[in-house]
């Protein structure tokens, strides 16, 4: 939509975005604003509804090009997060319109409301600038000679205050490490490879400044026994490795280090367990738990910046098809000592996770653990796409993640872990499999399985957002394609961890 959006400082926008609750008339701060009458005026037409994103034009208002009163929806129930579909109706407008300068006053609209809902000016301008950032999104970068590109604006943001301002510049931020993630998804896997992607966390941890990466690769992914990397990726010419981003904080150096598990496969063809028909087309977002995580970093070293270390381990390989390729009938010996009966090759994601669960255990003493995955369609048929699914058995951790999908709009739903779904991995010649021999609890099946990977007394969170990852049409604030699911969750739970 937007070339660039940036916080203004100076000079006089051309574009007025006021707010109006459904049933109500405009509050009288913003009344104040109407010198010519205009503006009250428009906001009694029969179109004028206050709904959630209607919009409303007067032209030439108030010295104005145009003046937006846009719909805040009813004050009952209302929430920050409906701020981010005002910020996507009113971005499309603008865009609509080739606007360039915009000024949002509806910070006085929002402290009328009752206090248990009260949203203040920096919570209005986080959400706004969230909703303006994730609506700007391309991926233009691969069109070539038959396309010919639309022009687009640069946006600039002015505002009735500095909290409002503040706000805005979180937003921005927050979309961006969600953007990255959904161009890291949407890039093709002929150039998305593994070490591809673990040159672009280079890249990420040499820019930001107070990150490290460091790749096991090769001879390092035997030496450190990730049996999951090396059975995974070996039938592929573009080798597999584990990515590890660290946060180092200012302060606060020494709590123990979050740390975050990302299935980072950059193509799965099902191995010899073959996709069969369309399954296939697609599978380049097989990397997008691992692409959450990265936009998550992104946030969390560029813009939250906590006291306390954060780790991220990128679990990236090929499912790819050769003679060299992991068989049904293998079983495997991770780093644990649990050995694995393979029954299925397109079940490989869970093995890459299973060496990353097992270093997060020996080497980084974490305060938590959350790994995420496109892991089942199972999940898809149980949730749809409104949720992820969380496993999950420390209240703590549980609440910290359920509060943060709230706040974000990234929501998950707690699945069940039991001792009979545990059984049903058993194994009749190793501990277990990677797939049991039954569809019923797919999706627990892949929780089951990881959880032989966790020591005993480690807090974990596995998150499946094989239904969130993807947008198959339009949403208000978001276009059809990668959703860069994870990215805000993780952060927003790190900020309150």
């Amino acid at each position: 939509m937007f070339e660039s959006i940036r916080v203004a400082s100076k000079g006089k926008a051309g574009v007025l975005v006021v707010g109006q609750f459904s049933g109500e008339s405009l509050n009288p701060e913003t009344r104040a604003l109407d010198g010519d009458g205009s503006i009250v005026k428009a906001s009694k037409r029969k179109d004028a509804t206050g709904a959630l994103g209607s919009i409303v034009e007067v032209h030439d208002s108030n010295k104005f090009e145009r003046v937006l009163i846009v719909g805040l929806g009813a004050r009952d129930g209302f929430s920050s997060g409906s701020l981010r579909t005002v910020a996507g109706r009113v971005g499309r407008a603008l865009a609509s319109a080739k606007t360039t300068s915009v000024k949002f006053e509806i910070c006085k609209a929002l402290e009328k409301l009752k206090k248990a809902d009260a949203v203040g000016a920096f919570e209005a301008g986080a959400m706004i600038g969230e909703g303006l950032g994730m609506l700007s999104w391309s991926f233009d970068s691969l069109r070539g000679t038959a396309t010919e590109l639309p022009t687009k604006a640069k946006l600039a943001v002015h505002s009735c205050c500095k909290a409002f301002d503040d706000g805005v510049e979180r937003g921005l931020g927050f979309a961006e490490g969600t953007n990255i993630a959904r161009t890291l998804s949407q890039t093709p896997p002929n150039i998305a490879t593994p070490m591809w992607i673990a040159n672009e966390a280079k890249k990420m941890a040499r820019k930001s400044g107070n990150m490290k990466c460091t790749v096991f690769s090769g001879k390092k992914l035997e030496d450190e026994k990730l049996t999951g990397h090396i059975n995974v990726g070996k039938a592929s010419e573009n080798k597999p490795c584990m990515i590890r981003l660290e946060y180092t904080p200012a302060r606060g150096k020494s709590k123990k280090p979050i740390v975050f598990v990302g299935k980072t496969m950059s193509y799965d063809s099902g191995g010899l367990s073959i996709k069969v028909g369309g399954g296939m087309v697609g599978m380049k977002r097989d990397k997008d738990g691992g692409c959450g995580v990265f936009g998550a970093m992104h946030i969390i070293a560029n813009v939250i910046k906590p006291n306390r270390p954060v780790v991220a381990l990128l679990a990236s390989a090929e499912n790819s098809i050769s003679d060299e390729d992991y068989r049904p009938d293998d079983v495997l010996e991770f780093r644990n000592g649990v050995t694995v009966e393979i029954t299925n090759t397109d079940a490989e994601g869970r093995l890459v996770l299973a060496d990353g669960l097992c270093w997060a255990c020996d080497k980084e003493n974490p305060e938590y653990i959350v790994d995420m995955a496109t892991l089942t369609g199972g999940v898809v048929v149980a949730l749809g796409s409104v949720f992820g699914g969380m496993w999950c058995d420390d209240d703590d951790v549980r609440a910290k993640i359920e509060a943060a999908g709230e706040s974000t709009g990234e929501r998950v739903w707690r699945m069940p872990h039991d001792a009979k779904y545990n059984a049903m991995m058993k194994s009749p010649i190793a501990d277990i499999h990677n797939s049991a021999p039954v569809r019923e609890a797919h999706p627990i099946q892949g929780a089951a399985f990881l959880s032989h990977f966790v020591q005993e007394g480690v807090k974990w969170a596995h998150l499946d957002i094989a239904g969130t990852h993807v947008l198959k049409k339009d949403t208000d604030f978001m276009c059809a394609g990668p959703s860069g699911f994870g990215a805000r969750l993780l952060a927003d739970l790190v900020e309150r961890s």
